[in-house]
């Protein structure tokens, strides 16, 4: 029920609204924090003033709450506009390249070697940085920028207000002192992250992919495959994005130069790929830069080489070869392949692809979220809870057109990223250790969206699952299976660890992946046909302890309800239970309470022990070691059992609302939780006159409903 939703829920149908209007896409990408950069330049010029972002204040929260803010306050940083900086600022100068982004004092080398990547492609490099703004023509002191975040894109206002030390840029900043689109490209990119220090370390394919909307895969250069120069130039052919780096053999290595001029632990990007005659012979090469802007390899085919000469004058031209310190340079493919030992390709999706004519990927995206004692069930190691993670059926409808392959094979890749961990690191959010898991869902399962449950995964075995777990933002991997029905299950691999993520699946043919969601319903009692003249005990029974209790009017309140149940539950030796509160018991009124009067007559009383007795039943089965609680996760089956299905939102909700700090739930809550949900679908019901699932309240009627419930 909505009045239950929590803000992430409210937030997710807001978002879902806004994808059906055409909003978050490219051309109409979301407003951050609401902020409409037309209307507010607008509003600017027309008062004749620079635009000052409340949202993104020039000042130390900006900055960064820790280390950065403590070095920069040594520092006596000054917040201070372009044309504070130097005369006749522009935004760009000769075109945005990749010579104008050189590295300041943030550890964000990989956020920089994106942006060399993405000057590469002018079409992908101009979605992010529109045209349309300059410091001259209708100049406002506001600019923007637009990120693709979590399968929308954004919008980012900030204004030009930038932070210096001796009226030097002390962050990015480009070769020319006047071009500052890279330095406000970076505090953009901090504002979406929610300060300059959570830019601090990372990797580039976080940046590749916020530039795209693509998704990245990752190569173990000693485990290549053999055709990987091959797999590079054709990535360079699609516009691809390409990074590289070389793993620190011990955390104090982080950054260090080596003798051949590389550095480790130090994000590069792929520029260019080439073949090269060189004494009759042809080598492969290979084009990196240094985000550092300087500091470059010094072996073979590095601008100082002295066999330069060897090398025709055409071909030296044709690989533009410079003898400049601009942190650029060539290297051979087998230098490259022996120093450097990681490789990440951002391949852009459909909407990204700068031509029609190259192969574009078929995407669905799918939004979830892993909740402590709901569905945050851990990796496989972890039998009793992982299939309560979220599952999400994939059907994979077309084989590929290879006719080399002799299988009846569709390729596909699967991509789990899990969202806001950068931003909230100020809170103590780091990443946690993600992967995920693809079983094949039986034939006769096929068209059943139905969660599937414990058993299924303690007698089937995965068909594929991720290389590894490993604490990324973002996990991906190819696979190749025959055409079927799938379910892919993501999780932590830890239990009980809360957070969101997007499970995006790609594939060079028709798929269909979404969430495995039980249709809500509630299942209908059949009168069952009883023992006579146990009823008749029964009753006598309840009758001697309710008149007691009720007088002569037979009818209980609240406090009276109370004090019989507690007595009637306190006769059970097996149940370990404190007793029921006066909400509860409130609630049950309010469930059974046929007549509006606030109290229960002797008949409302007895059909409400009769359920509390088969929920009581229920609850035994799960209590296993009689301490009076169930496990949450437990709970899905607890309510199942008692004739509702739900699906994961709402199992979500039961577990927020009704457990307590050890993810437990007690006789009490138990009973109040399926008090409420009987009430509720018993309301609907009564309200959903045509039987079409959608009921219509005024104000009156939502508020007589929910506060009585």
């Amino acid at each position: 029920m909505p009045y239950l939703l929590p803000e992430f829920f409210c937030d997710r149908v807001i978002r879902e609204r806004d994808r059906r209007n055409g909003e978050g896409t490219a051309t109409q990408p979301l407003k951050y924090e609401g902020q409409d950069f037309l209307v507010i330049r607008q509003h600017c010029l027309a008062q004749k003033c620079l635009f000052e972002d409340h949202v993104f204040p020039a000042g130390v929260q900006s900055l960064g709450s820790h280390e950065l803010s403590q070095k920069t306050r040594m520092k006596a940083i000054m917040w201070k506009r372009p044309k504070e900086i130097c005369e006749n600022p522009r935004f760009i100068i000769g075109g945005a390249n990749r010579t104008d982004i050189c590295q300041g004092d943030l550890g964000d080398c990989w956020f920089l070697a994106a942006i060399a990547c993405l000057t590469l492609n002018e079409r992908l490099l101009f979605r992010v940085i529109p045209h349309d703004q300059s410091f001259t023509e209708n100049y406002a002191g506001i600019f923007h920028f637009q990120f693709w975040r979590y399968g929308d894109w954004v919008d980012v206002v900030i204004d030009d207000c930038l932070p210096t030390y001796n009226n030097q840029l002390v962050f990015t900043k480009s070769n020319h002192r006047n071009e500052f689109w890279s330095a406000l490209l970076e505090k953009a990119y901090a504002k979406l992250h929610g300060s300059y220090e959570a830019l601090k370390g990372g990797n580039t394919t976080e940046a590749m992919e916020d530039f795209t909307g693509g998704v990245t895969e990752f190569f173990e250069i000693k485990d290549a495959p053999r055709d990987m120069y091959k797999i590079m130039r054709k990535a360079i052919e699609r516009g691809s994005l390409m990074g590289c780096s070389i793993d620190t053999i011990v955390p104090v290595q982080y950054e260090t130069r080596m003798a051949c001029g590389l550095v480790r632990g130090h994000a590069y990007s792929v520029t260019g790929l080439e073949e090269a005659l060189f004494k009759g012979e042809k080598v492969k090469l290979v084009r990196l830069r240094n985000p550092w802007g300087q500091v470059e390899w010094n072996g073979s085919w590095s601008d100082g080489w002295k066999d330069w000469s060897f090398v025709d004058k055409d071909e030296r031209a044709r690989l533009q070869h410079q003898v400049t310190e601009d942190g650029e340079f060539w290297m051979s493919y087998e230098d490259f392949i022996f120093h450097f030992t990681k490789l990440e390709i951002c391949n852009l999706t459909a909407d990204a692809l700068e031509s029609d004519k190259l192969q574009t990927w078929t995407v669905s995206v799918n939004e979830g979220r892993w909740v402590r004692g709901c569905s945050a069930g851990g990796c496989r190691n972890f039998p009793d809870t992982f299939w309560t993670n979220p599952q999400y059926r994939l059907k994979l409808l077309e084989e590929d057109d290879d006719p080399d392959d002799s299988e009846v094979i569709c390729s596909f890749l699967v991509a789990l990223m899990q969202k806001n961990r950068r931003k909230d690191r100020k809170l103590g959010a780091n990443l946690f250790t993600i992967g995920f898991a693809i079983y094949e869902v039986p034939k006769e399962m096929h068209g059943n969206k139905q969660h599937l449950q414990k058993d299924f995964f303690l007698y089937n075995a995965s068909k594929a699952r991720s290389k590894t777990y490993i604490n990324m933002r973002e996990v991906s991997q190819r696979f190749r299976l025959p055409p079927s029905e799938y379910v892919i299950v993501p999780s932590t691999y830890e239990p009980h660890q809360e957070g969101e993520f997007i499970l995006r699946v790609f594939s060079e043919k028709r798929n269909l992946s979404e969430e495995a969601e039980n249709t809500i319903s509630v299942d209908r009692p059949v009168p069952q046909p009883g023992n006579t003249n146990w009823e008749s005990e029964e009753q006598q029974q309840f009758r001697n302890i309710f008149k007691q209790i009720a007088g002569d009017e037979m009818e209980i309140c609240a406090d009276e309800l109370k004090n019989v149940l507690n007595t009637l539950v306190k006769k059970d030796q097996d149940l370990k239970m404190q007793g029921f509160t006066l909400e509860s018991c409130r609630s049950m009124i309010a469930l059974m309470d046929t007549d509006g009067s606030g109290r229960l007559n002797l008949q409302e009383f007895h059909h409400l022990w009769k359920k509390i007795k088969a929920w009581q039943k229920i609850f035994k089965c799960y209590d296993t070691n009689h301490s009076g609680t169930i496990n949450s996760y437990e709970m899905r089956n607890a309510v199942n059992d008692a004739g509702f299905h739900l699906n994961s939102q709402l199992y979500d909700i039961i577990t927020m609302r009704y457990a307590d700090k050890h993810m437990n739930i007690d006789f009490d809550s138990f009973i109040c939780c399926f008090v409420r949900l009987e009430g509720m679908f018993r309301a609907f019901h009564a309200f959903d006159k045509d039987g079409d699932g959608v009921i219509k309240l005024n104000v009156l009627e939502w508020l007589q409903l929910t506060m009585y419930a």
